[in-house]
């Protein structure tokens, strides 16, 4: 068996605001059965400092599709708004939202936490579980 590099693996260290919604996210896991926390235990409001770039993205199966659910005003800003309620697929996507179809598919496949970094700033994209399946993404977004 080959062994491949993980696609958007996280790095060995994240940067500070990333870090603490990772640690957030992190806390949320109900005991050691589980590897991710559920959807409905996120409260962005436990992260006020950082609430303008974060989001809250559903993740739909056969088809694979993204939906912005709640998202953050300087993520909003830079898409001139308009993001909420729309899916992936459907927006003109640029920075900091580049390529973020593709890691949101690898973090529901791989079901585990991935990161992208541009030259301006990094994205951290975290599963949640719900009704049996990773149903919604917390994501994140630092300037760097």
């Amino acid at each position: 068996m080959t062994d491949f590099p993980t696609p958007y693996a996280l790095p060995p260290t994240l940067e500070a605001d990333l870090a603490t919604v990772h640690a957030y996210w992190r806390g949320l896991i109900r005991g050691k059965a589980s590897d991710m926390p559920y959807w409905d235990d996120v409260n962005l409001s436990a992260l006020p400092a950082l609430a303008d770039r974060l989001m809250l993205v559903a993740a739909f199966t056969k088809p694979e599709r993204f939906r912005f659910e709640i998202v953050g005003k300087d993520i909003s800003a830079s898409h001139n708004g308009g993001l909420a309620g729309r899916f992936v697929d459907e927006v003109d996507v640029k920075p900091p939202l580049d390529f973020f179809r593709a890691q949101a598919s690898a973090t529901v496949e791989g079901r585990a936490p991935t990161y992208y970094k541009a030259k301006d700033y990094a994205r951290l994209v975290l599963p949640l579980w719900g009704e049996g399946e990773i149903s919604m993404l917390l994501c994140a977004i630092a300037r760097v």
